[in-house]
């Protein structure tokens, strides 16, 4: 076919749910779930974010605030969805003010609990080092070492528990599927299976740059009262979170040796965090991207493909048939 193969930014973006994926492309998202009979349920949504439309959401730094708050709910939604899809249950009609009011809750408590363990038990650690060690800089840099190693092991003692260790073999698909369009593959489970499972706009390698710039700015924070270091930390996080995003932004759309460079702990990290899927996961994270997401004219327009050329490699390998039950239009 004679195509020059290279990496082009496809603005969707996906998140692993329990037996399936939840794929995102602009205000549309569907959710692919492999019921207990093996077939795939799809459902479709709009999601409206914080201030959608408002100018505001294009401020640099302002909008990568919104959007990880976006990420946090819409994330909670769906895998509240795809636990009751795969346990066998009907999915409810839509959620009630009380259902809202506790996934917010619940959001908010994982926020706070998050902000605890990766915030104020790091510096609670570092300070234990004052009577030693008398030079600030090393203790902030002790405090960044620590929220580092926090987050691996954390990362590494959740992977201990069965759904976990599936739902980052999920993770690894959705990546296998968004690094095969992007490299200008067709979507196809053979090419989804031998496409890579790391990127470098994945929430890993967000997390990751949020801890290391943390360590950055903290290091520059000298105040002498204990509880105003700890509140700084924790008011500086959505700022953190603005900067974080902004590379992750920058790295899913350039490709050269400095972006490498930045992403390679991300990637490394996400080494954990995914694991190799079989087929099965594979189609479900096809069928994912599929129902918000135009493959074939994306790669016609970016990739020169004819159609006749993508009707042949993706020939046999659908996943929307009687493998999968398209729910259509829901309210997740």
């Amino acid at each position: 076919m004679g195509k020059k193969r290279h990496h082009f930014y496809s603005g969707i973006g996906g998140q692993a749910v329990l037996e399936g994926i939840m794929m995102k492309n602009g205000e549309k998202y569907a959710v692919a779930v492999r019921k207990p009979d093996g077939r795939i349920a799809v459902d479709l949504d709009n999601h409206q974010g914080i201030l959608e439309g408002n100018w505001i959401r294009k401020i640099p730094l302002v909008r990568g605030i919104f959007n990880f708050i976006d990420s946090m709910v819409l994330g909670m939604k769906c895998l509240n969805h795809s636990a009751s899809v795969a346990d066998g249950r009907e999915a409810e009609e839509g959620e009630g003010a009380g259902d809202k009011w506790l996934s917010a809750l619940i959001t908010c408590f994982a926020v706070a609990l998050a902000i605890g363990i990766f915030v104020v038990l790091p510096y609670y650690l570092a300070s234990l080092l004052n009577g030693f060690v008398r030079n600030q800089s090393v203790i902030a840099i002790v405090e960044g070492g620590m929220r580092i190693v926090i987050f691996i092991f954390y990362v590494c003692g959740i992977s201990l528990m069965k759904d976990i260790r599936r739902l980052y073999r999920y993770h690894g698909a959705e990546h296998k599927c968004i690094n095969c369009i992007e490299r200008g593959r067709p979507l196809t489970v053979k090419n989804v299976m031998r496409s890579s499972r790391l990127h470098k706009r994945c929430g890993t390698s967000f997390l990751f740059l949020v801890l290391f710039v943390s360590i950055v700015l903290f290091f520059f924070i000298r105040v002498d009262n204990v509880a105003q270091r700890v509140v700084l930390r924790i008011l500086l996080m959505p700022v953190v979170a603005g900067i974080s995003y902004e590379i992750i932004r920058l790295a899913g759309r350039f490709d050269n040796i400095l972006i490498a460079i930045i992403s390679a702990p991300g990637m490394a990290i996400q080494r954990l965090t995914t694991r190799e899927p079989d087929e099965e996961m594979a189609k479900v994270a096809i069928a994912a991207v599929e129902a918000v997401f135009d493959w074939k004219k994306y790669l016609q327009e970016n990739f020169g493909y004819k159609p006749e050329e993508l009707e042949d490699a993706s020939q046999g390998e659908g996943v929307f048939g009687e493998a999968a039950v398209v729910e259509g239009q829901s309210d997740i």
